[in-house]
């Protein structure tokens, strides 16, 4: 299990020890599942690209290692939604039953199959925060997201 906040910033690796840049963001599918990472270049001007968890073959302490492949970076998915990109981090929270869990600080994913399964909470600036746990796709809305909370 992985959270954002441990993968930003964190720099990328083909699998011959090259760099390839570092994390910036996370796209996650309309159905909820995260579908990969969105890699900056180290370049005169900055490029972004589309890494999809498939080609990672490890998510180390201190980088991620790739598979090297021979078709290059991919761009975003059309349908494909992103962390800080689209301002999910931020947003509110809601249950699916109307309840307000919080503005939106992290997501906890699987890494291998992408499966979003807790969302990390704050009710403000200097408050702790809180996990909720979710088995169900979120549903974005365009001032929300809604979740399925898990009962304890």
């Amino acid at each position: 299990m992985r959270t954002f906040s441990l993968l930003k910033g964190m720099p990328v690796y083909t699998i011959n020890g090259d760099r390839i840049g570092t994390v910036h963001d996370l796209s996650i599918s309309e159905s909820g599942q995260v579908t990969g990472l969105v890699i900056h270049q180290q370049a005169l001007f900055k490029k972004a690209f589309h890494l999809q968890l498939a080609d990672i073959t490890s998510f180390g302490q201190d980088g991620i290692v790739i598979k090297l492949k021979d078709s290059g970076p991919r761009k975003m998915p059309e349908a494909s939604i992103c962390l800080t990109k689209d301002a999910l981090l931020g947003r509110m929270l809601f249950s699916e039953m109307g309840e307000e869990l919080g503005l939106l600080q992290d997501v906890y994913f699987q890494e291998k199959m992408g499966t979003i399964i807790a969302y990390e909470t704050t009710d403000g600036f200097f408050s702790e925060s809180t996990v909720i746990e979710s088995k169900q796709p979120p549903t974005f809305g365009k001032d929300t997201i809604i979740v399925s909370v898990n009962e304890q």
